[in-house]
Protein backbone atom coordinates (compact mmCIF):
# COMPACT_ATOMS: atom_id res chain seq x y z
CA UNK A 1 0.00 0.00 0.00
CA UNK A 2 2.90 2.26 0.94
CA UNK A 3 4.12 1.54 -2.64
CA UNK A 4 1.50 2.51 -4.64
CA UNK A 5 1.22 6.33 -2.50
CA UNK A 6 4.84 6.61 -3.48
CA UNK A 7 3.88 6.26 -6.91
CA UNK A 8 0.94 7.95 -6.95
CA UNK A 9 2.91 11.11 -5.38
CA UNK A 10 5.88 10.65 -8.02
CA UNK A 11 3.58 10.22 -10.98
CA UNK A 12 1.58 13.42 -9.56
CA UNK A 13 4.86 15.12 -9.41
CA UNK A 14 6.06 14.48 -13.04
CA UNK A 15 2.36 15.26 -13.90
CA UNK A 16 2.18 18.25 -12.07
CA UNK A 17 6.49 19.23 -13.80
CA UNK A 18 5.26 18.34 -16.91
CA UNK A 19 2.10 20.55 -16.85
CA UNK A 20 4.18 23.52 -15.60
CA UNK A 21 6.99 22.94 -18.37
CA UNK A 22 3.82 23.03 -21.12
CA UNK A 23 2.20 26.13 -19.11
CA UNK A 24 5.77 28.29 -19.55
CA UNK A 25 6.09 27.12 -22.77
CA UNK A 26 2.78 27.77 -23.86
CA UNK A 27 3.07 31.12 -22.18
CA UNK A 28 6.52 31.49 -23.58
CA UNK A 29 5.19 30.92 -27.05
CA UNK A 30 2.20 33.44 -26.40
CA UNK A 31 4.47 36.14 -25.16
CA UNK A 32 6.77 36.12 -28.09
CA UNK A 33 3.80 36.09 -30.96
CA UNK A 34 2.27 38.82 -29.20
CA UNK A 35 5.74 40.57 -29.54
CA UNK A 36 5.97 39.84 -33.11
CA UNK A 37 2.80 40.94 -33.39
CA UNK A 38 3.90 44.03 -31.71
CA UNK A 39 6.58 44.39 -33.90
CA UNK A 40 5.19 44.36 -36.87
CA UNK A 41 2.26 46.76 -35.54
CA UNK A 42 4.93 48.86 -34.88
CA UNK A 43 6.80 48.67 -37.98
CA UNK A 44 3.17 49.60 -39.55
CA UNK A 45 2.63 52.33 -37.31
CA UNK A 46 6.27 53.73 -37.84
CA UNK A 47 5.46 53.81 -41.78
CA UNK A 48 2.60 55.24 -40.96
CA UNK A 49 3.69 57.91 -39.30
CA UNK A 50 6.63 58.84 -41.50
CA UNK A 51 3.55 59.15 -44.68
CA UNK A 52 1.58 60.99 -42.37
CA UNK A 53 4.59 64.03 -42.20
CA UNK A 54 3.22 67.02 -44.19
CA UNK A 55 6.17 67.44 -46.88
CA UNK A 56 7.99 64.09 -46.35
CA UNK A 57 7.75 61.52 -48.87
CA UNK A 58 9.60 58.11 -49.26
CA UNK A 59 11.27 57.77 -52.45
CA UNK A 60 13.50 54.77 -52.31
CA UNK A 61 15.69 52.55 -50.00
CA UNK A 62 19.13 51.80 -49.67
CA UNK A 63 20.30 48.38 -49.43
CA UNK A 64 23.35 48.11 -49.76
CA UNK A 65 24.45 50.78 -47.74
CA UNK A 66 25.23 50.25 -44.20
CA UNK A 67 23.93 52.79 -41.73
CA UNK A 68 23.52 55.98 -44.44
CA UNK A 69 25.21 58.69 -42.47
CA UNK A 70 25.38 61.94 -44.78
CA UNK A 71 24.57 62.72 -48.15
CA UNK A 72 26.07 65.24 -50.74
CA UNK A 73 25.76 66.31 -54.77
CA UNK A 74 28.23 64.01 -56.80
CA UNK A 75 27.58 66.54 -59.33
CA UNK A 76 25.68 64.28 -61.85
CA UNK A 77 21.49 64.51 -61.69
CA UNK A 78 20.01 62.03 -60.26
CA UNK A 79 22.60 61.02 -58.04
CA UNK A 80 24.32 61.34 -54.25
CA UNK A 81 26.93 60.10 -52.57
CA UNK A 82 26.78 58.85 -48.85
CA UNK A 83 28.80 56.86 -46.86
CA UNK A 84 28.69 54.41 -43.95
CA UNK A 85 28.88 55.15 -39.83
CA UNK A 86 31.16 54.43 -37.13
CA UNK A 87 32.65 51.25 -38.07
CA UNK A 88 32.17 50.36 -41.67
CA UNK A 89 34.72 50.48 -44.58
CA UNK A 90 36.19 53.85 -46.19
CA UNK A 91 33.46 53.49 -48.84
CA UNK A 92 31.96 56.27 -51.02
CA UNK A 93 28.22 54.87 -52.25
CA UNK A 94 27.00 56.33 -55.37
CA UNK A 95 23.39 55.90 -55.12
CA UNK A 96 20.80 56.93 -57.30
CA UNK A 97 17.79 59.63 -56.17
CA UNK A 98 15.77 55.74 -55.62
CA UNK A 99 18.53 54.68 -53.14
CA UNK A 100 19.99 52.13 -55.63
CA UNK A 101 23.81 51.52 -55.44
CA UNK A 102 25.28 52.74 -58.85
CA UNK A 103 28.81 52.13 -57.84
CA UNK A 104 31.42 52.11 -55.19
CA UNK A 105 34.60 54.47 -54.61
CA UNK A 106 37.55 52.92 -51.85
CA UNK A 107 39.20 55.21 -50.41
CA UNK A 108 42.80 54.57 -49.68
CA UNK A 109 42.50 56.18 -45.70
CA UNK A 110 41.41 54.78 -42.36
CA UNK A 111 37.29 55.03 -41.17
CA UNK A 112 37.77 56.15 -37.63
CA UNK A 113 34.08 57.78 -37.47
CA UNK A 114 33.16 59.09 -40.88
CA UNK A 115 30.45 61.13 -40.04
CA UNK A 116 29.20 63.78 -42.89
CA UNK A 117 30.19 64.39 -46.15
CA UNK A 118 29.92 67.62 -48.20
CA UNK A 119 31.15 69.18 -51.82
CA UNK A 120 32.26 72.33 -52.87
CA UNK A 121 31.68 74.23 -56.77
CA UNK A 122 34.84 72.46 -57.99
CA UNK A 123 33.89 69.02 -57.63
CA UNK A 124 36.22 68.34 -54.73
CA UNK A 125 34.15 66.46 -51.81
CA UNK A 126 35.05 66.57 -48.21
CA UNK A 127 34.79 63.23 -45.50
CA UNK A 128 34.10 64.73 -42.35
CA UNK A 129 36.03 61.36 -40.21
CA UNK A 130 34.70 64.08 -37.25
CA UNK A 131 32.64 61.29 -35.00
CA UNK A 132 33.52 61.94 -31.47
CA UNK A 133 31.08 60.37 -29.17
CA UNK A 134 32.85 60.34 -25.93
CA UNK A 135 34.98 63.56 -26.80
CA UNK A 136 38.04 62.36 -26.47
CA UNK A 137 39.58 62.31 -30.37
CA UNK A 138 43.00 64.31 -31.06
CA UNK A 139 43.13 63.03 -34.08
CA UNK A 140 40.31 64.75 -36.10
CA UNK A 141 40.32 65.01 -39.66
CA UNK A 142 38.61 65.79 -43.03
CA UNK A 143 39.43 64.12 -45.78
CA UNK A 144 39.42 66.44 -49.36
CA UNK A 145 39.47 64.53 -52.87
CA UNK A 146 38.33 64.17 -56.01
CA UNK A 147 36.05 61.16 -57.37
CA UNK A 148 37.74 61.30 -60.71
CA UNK A 149 41.48 60.26 -58.79
CA UNK A 150 40.40 58.84 -55.07
CA UNK A 151 44.23 57.83 -54.82
CA UNK A 152 45.12 61.39 -54.03
CA UNK A 153 43.64 62.35 -50.97
CA UNK A 154 44.23 65.49 -49.19
CA UNK A 155 44.18 66.21 -45.67
CA UNK A 156 42.68 69.00 -43.22
CA UNK A 157 43.22 68.35 -39.61
CA UNK A 158 42.01 70.33 -36.82
CA UNK A 159 41.39 70.65 -33.11
CA UNK A 160 39.42 73.21 -31.18
CA UNK A 161 40.48 76.02 -29.91
CA UNK A 162 38.12 75.40 -26.69
CA UNK A 163 38.94 71.62 -25.95
CA UNK A 164 41.71 71.78 -23.11
CA UNK A 165 40.52 68.14 -21.60
CA UNK A 166 39.95 64.59 -23.45
CA UNK A 167 37.47 64.43 -22.75
CA UNK A 168 36.38 67.31 -20.94
CA UNK A 169 33.45 66.99 -18.03
CA UNK A 170 30.33 65.62 -18.55
CA UNK A 171 28.56 68.70 -18.25
CA UNK A 172 31.06 70.43 -21.25
CA UNK A 173 30.96 67.51 -23.63
CA UNK A 174 29.96 69.59 -27.26
CA UNK A 175 32.45 68.29 -29.36
CA UNK A 176 30.71 65.92 -31.25
CA UNK A 177 30.16 66.64 -34.67
CA UNK A 178 28.18 64.72 -37.51
CA UNK A 179 27.51 67.87 -39.48
CA UNK A 180 30.09 69.41 -41.94
CA UNK A 181 29.56 72.11 -44.84
CA UNK A 182 31.70 73.94 -47.73
CA UNK A 183 30.87 77.39 -48.04
CA UNK A 184 33.13 79.86 -49.66
CA UNK A 185 35.86 78.41 -48.96
CA UNK A 186 35.57 76.94 -45.55
CA UNK A 187 34.14 73.86 -43.97
CA UNK A 188 31.84 74.48 -41.06
CA UNK A 189 31.50 71.89 -38.47
CA UNK A 190 28.53 72.08 -36.23
CA UNK A 191 28.56 69.95 -32.92
CA UNK A 192 26.22 67.70 -31.52
CA UNK A 193 25.69 68.84 -27.97
CA UNK A 194 25.78 65.38 -25.75
CA UNK A 195 25.78 66.88 -22.50
CA UNK A 196 22.78 69.27 -22.18
CA UNK A 197 20.73 68.79 -25.57
CA UNK A 198 21.16 73.10 -26.03
CA UNK A 199 23.44 74.20 -28.29
CA UNK A 200 25.29 73.60 -31.54
CA UNK A 201 28.67 75.42 -32.09
CA UNK A 202 29.35 76.34 -35.21
CA UNK A 203 33.61 75.78 -36.03
CA UNK A 204 35.36 76.75 -39.47
CA UNK A 205 38.31 75.48 -40.90
CA UNK A 206 40.00 76.19 -44.28
CA UNK A 207 39.34 73.77 -47.21
CA UNK A 208 43.20 73.41 -47.92
CA UNK A 209 45.10 70.94 -46.66
CA UNK A 210 46.69 71.61 -43.39
CA UNK A 211 46.45 71.70 -39.30
CA UNK A 212 44.29 73.76 -37.91
CA UNK A 213 42.80 75.10 -34.77
CA UNK A 214 39.10 75.38 -35.65
CA UNK A 215 37.66 79.35 -34.68
CA UNK A 216 33.91 79.29 -33.29
CA UNK A 217 31.84 80.94 -35.50
CA UNK A 218 29.05 81.03 -33.28
CA UNK A 219 26.81 78.94 -30.93
CA UNK A 220 23.43 78.10 -31.85
CA UNK A 221 19.98 77.22 -30.02
CA UNK A 222 19.41 73.44 -30.87
CA UNK A 223 17.24 71.50 -28.68
CA UNK A 224 18.17 68.50 -29.80
CA UNK A 225 21.82 66.51 -31.24
CA UNK A 226 22.50 67.81 -34.95
CA UNK A 227 23.28 64.98 -37.28
CA UNK A 228 23.52 66.39 -40.54
CA UNK A 229 23.74 70.09 -42.21
CA UNK A 230 22.41 71.16 -46.03
CA UNK A 231 22.58 74.53 -47.57
CA UNK A 232 19.84 75.55 -50.43
CA UNK A 233 21.47 76.66 -53.61
CA UNK A 234 20.54 80.17 -53.12
CA UNK A 235 22.13 80.23 -49.91
CA UNK A 236 19.35 81.64 -48.00
CA UNK A 237 17.82 78.19 -45.95
CA UNK A 238 20.07 76.04 -43.78
CA UNK A 239 18.56 72.85 -42.34
CA UNK A 240 20.25 70.81 -39.44
CA UNK A 241 19.31 67.70 -38.91
CA UNK A 242 18.44 65.45 -36.06
CA UNK A 243 17.21 62.25 -35.00
CA UNK A 244 13.62 62.25 -36.32
CA UNK A 245 13.82 66.21 -36.76
CA UNK A 246 15.46 69.16 -38.15
CA UNK A 247 16.15 72.97 -37.52
CA UNK A 248 16.04 75.63 -40.31
CA UNK A 249 17.43 78.59 -40.75
CA UNK A 250 16.75 81.41 -43.34
CA UNK A 251 18.26 84.79 -44.12
CA UNK A 252 19.90 86.75 -47.13
CA UNK A 253 22.90 85.41 -46.46
CA UNK A 254 25.06 83.03 -44.35
CA UNK A 255 25.87 85.51 -42.36
CA UNK A 256 22.25 86.43 -41.33
CA UNK A 257 21.66 82.78 -41.32
CA UNK A 258 23.09 82.30 -38.77
CA UNK A 259 21.82 84.52 -36.53
CA UNK A 260 18.30 83.37 -37.16
CA UNK A 261 16.05 81.74 -34.67
CA UNK A 262 15.94 78.16 -35.61
CA UNK A 263 12.61 76.91 -36.89
CA UNK A 264 11.83 73.32 -35.53
CA UNK A 265 10.71 70.70 -37.76
CA UNK A 266 8.92 67.12 -36.69
CA UNK A 267 10.09 64.12 -38.92
CA UNK A 268 8.82 61.76 -36.11
CA UNK A 269 8.59 58.25 -37.32
CA UNK A 270 11.17 59.25 -40.10
CA UNK A 271 13.72 56.80 -38.31
CA UNK A 272 17.29 57.69 -37.40
CA UNK A 273 17.84 60.57 -39.91
CA UNK A 274 21.73 60.94 -40.61
CA UNK A 275 21.80 62.46 -44.06
CA UNK A 276 20.87 65.41 -45.82
CA UNK A 277 21.39 67.62 -49.50
CA UNK A 278 19.52 70.26 -51.56
CA UNK A 279 18.59 69.50 -54.93
CA UNK A 280 16.89 72.73 -55.91
CA UNK A 281 16.07 75.45 -53.00
CA UNK A 282 12.86 73.46 -52.19
CA UNK A 283 13.61 69.78 -52.34
CA UNK A 284 15.44 68.58 -49.18
CA UNK A 285 16.31 64.61 -49.61
CA UNK A 286 17.13 62.98 -46.03
CA UNK A 287 18.12 59.57 -45.47
CA UNK A 288 18.06 57.92 -42.28
CA UNK A 289 20.64 54.69 -40.82
CA UNK A 290 17.52 52.10 -41.58
CA UNK A 291 18.27 52.62 -45.11
CA UNK A 292 15.04 54.53 -45.99
CA UNK A 293 15.53 57.73 -48.49
CA UNK A 294 12.69 60.76 -48.42
CA UNK A 295 12.31 63.94 -50.04
CA UNK A 296 11.09 67.31 -47.87
CA UNK A 297 9.58 69.97 -49.96
CA UNK A 298 9.75 73.05 -48.79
Amino acid sequence: MRSLCVAAVVAGMMFSSCSEAQTKETAGAEATEKQEKSGKKKGKKGKKNAEAIANLTQVGTMSGVPESSGLALTGEAGSFFTHGDDGTQPILYKISTAGKTLSQLDIPVKSHDWESITRDTNGHVYIGDVGNNNNSRQDLVIYRLNPGNVQQVQEIHLNYLDQKDFPPAKEERNFDCEATLWHAGKVYLFTKDRAQEQTSKVYAVPDQPGNYTAQQVTRLAIPGQVTDAALSPDGRRLVLLARQEMFVLEGNSFEEILKATPRQVSLKGAGQTEGAVFTDNNTLYISNEQGALYTYTF
